[in-house]
């Protein structure tokens, strides 16, 4: 199996009927916000809903949403940062309480091309992504093209990715079977979250997408990358970096959490383990207190996720 599909007719077009509410988790980033929703109310396609997770914002996010006259908004405002998987929780459960038959996950640090939304929705699958560039253009899409729970000795599992594959948008098929996604312009049919339920909000950041996709393919659903829908980032990935920050610490226990919950041996459920001692190991070359201090943290609290 490639993990693509090169056929080039267009998928078969879903019922005209069908409905979408866009879900956005935000916080304390207002000019980001305010650039997203307008891209949002610049689609082509229009959205049934635009539901924004107000994570407790203490900037001019509250101003932002307020002056907003052009969508139809909703607004969730919990008393506290729920971070960004606590925040899907909330947005996703409300979309599906309300009927909607596909919801669009999106951060508030990317813009949708104009008609993103209605390519993606002419799409007959039950999970799709768009893909996404940065500002310059560039391809920079990193959902697992392969992403291994299989092999112990694979330190990290996504070992291929959209943009590593395929380099440039023009080189991708119509569309690219993926292993997971970022929440970052993902799209499901209710039918999908009927079946594997709310997003994990225990994450709060990081692969809490990861999780959601693993539990959609072992359910039975294929996803997609679909190339002409176009996202862009507007900020760099730069956060993989900061392992000895808080930052670090949802990553290594969320990443332990996913190879306990989802190993596909032993071996590989027991990895957290070796990675942490390899942390400790190279602590007096890296100078990585904080970083050990984060992974023992992590590997601890991992085992309390499941």
């Amino acid at each position: 199996m490639t993990g693509f599909e090169t056929g080039a007719a267009r998928p078969p077009q879903p019922p005209a009927a069908e409905t979408v509410a866009v879900v956005v988790v935000t916080f304390n980033r207002a000019s980001l916000l305010r650039g997203m929703l307008a891209g949002l109310a610049a689609l082509e396609h229009r959205p049934d809903a635009v539901i924004v997770v107000d994570n407790a914002s203490t900037d001019e996010t509250p101003d932002v949403l307020a002056a907003v006259d052009d969508l139809p908004l909703q607004v969730i405002r919990p008393a506290e940062n729920l971070g960004g998987a606590g925040g899907f929780h909330l947005g996703v459960e409300a979309a599906r309480d309300q009927g909607f038959d596909r919801v669009w996950l999106m951060d508030d640090d990317v813009v949708p091309a104009p008609d993103c939304l209605g390519v993606l929705m002419a799409n007959d699958e039950d999970c799709l992504t768009a893909v996404r560039e940065d500002t310059s253009g560039a391809l920079v899409e990193k959902a697992a093209v392969r992403f291994d729970l299989r092999n112990p000795l694979r330190i990290k599992p996504k070992t291929a990715m959209v943009e590593t594959t395929y380099g440039t948008r023009a080189a991708m098929p119509e569309r690219v079977e993926v292993e997971n996604v970022a929440f970052e312009g993902f799209m499901c049919r209710r039918r999908v979250i009927e079946a594997i339920g709310l997003p994990d909000p225990s994450f709060f950041i990081f692969y809490d997408d990861v999780d959601y996709a693993l539990r959609a393919r072992r359910a039975g659903f294929r996803i997609w990358a679909v190339r002409d829908a176009v996202l862009v980032r507007q900020l760099d990935f730069d956060q993989q970096h900061d392992l000895a920050g808080w930052k670090g610490y949802y990553m290594y226990r969320n990443l332990f959490a996913v190879h306990r919950r989802y190993g596909e041996n032993a071996a590989v459920r027991a990895k957290p383990w070796l990675i942490a001692a390899a942390v400790v190991a190279l602590a007096p070359v890296r100078g990585g207190r904080a970083e050990v201090r984060n992974v023992r943290r992590a590997l601890r609290d991992a085992r309390r996720m499941g």
